[in-house]
């Protein structure tokens, strides 16, 4: 008689988490990052921020990683509202460090504020008139062109804003930074955002996997 085998499951075996590299991180939060990237199981949270006052795992700027971050060592990178803050002749040197530290078949999934929606907002209730509450407080068209004024005043120059994207500019950029592809959604909040692709080898998998977070960029 042949005894039926046994067969264990090997921990070391399993898939390690995916890493995911959040640019401007804030300071740590459940709602900062985004959810496609909140299980454990699935993706490592490293947070990176210029300001080491937010206690990120990296202090750097987002135009020049290259200390902390060696090259294609990220599957993903998570930059929500953080590019707004840049110097306009900046970005492009940013948008190279996202890609630069993405692996093949990577991703970058950067969030901003929509100028389109920005001057649609002032044209119908002007600048001072708050649009919605945010984390930091009441939020008003102004605000969001310059920067959280609350937050400004109290002493963080971090929270200026130097530069603006509408859905086009944000996807040529990306382009122009060497991403084989970029898809952008114009959302609600006044958000604008873009999925920026390394190579489109698993672009249809991510897209799937966005929309079941509900951010869905083909609707």
């Amino acid at each position: 008689m042949i005894e039926p085998v046994t067969r264990y499951s090997d921990p070391l075996s399993s898939p390690a988490p995916k890493r995911v590299l959040h640019v401007g991180c804030g300071v740590k939060a459940h709602h900062r990052l985004h959810a496609l990237f909140r299980n454990p199981a699935a993706w490592s949270e490293v947070r990176a921020d210029v300001d080491a006052n937010v206690a990120p795992d990296l202090v750097c700027s987002a135009v020049d990683m290259r200390q902390q971050v060696p090259n294609g060592s990220y599957d993903a990178l998570w930059s929500s509202h953080t590019i707004e803050h840049l110097y306009d002749h900046e970005v492009p040197l940013a948008f190279a460090e996202f890609l630069r530290v993405l692996r093949p078949g990577g991703f970058a999934l950067v969030r901003c504020p929509d100028m389109t929606a920005i001057v649609e907002a002032i044209q119908a209730v002007g600048l001072e008139t708050v649009v919605y509450m945010s984390p930091a407080g009441p939020i008003t068209p102004l605000d969001m062109l310059f920067g959280h004024r609350a937050a400004i005043a109290r002493g963080n120059s971090f929270m200026a804003h130097h530069t603006a994207f509408t859905d086009e500019r944000l996807g040529e950029l990306l382009i122009e930074a060497g991403f084989a592809s970029v898809v952008t959604k114009r959302a609600d909040a006044y958000d604008l955002w873009a999925v920026a692709f390394t190579d489109e080898t698993a672009m249809d998998t991510i897209l799937a996997d966005l929309a079941m977070t509900g951010l869905d960029f083909r609707s």
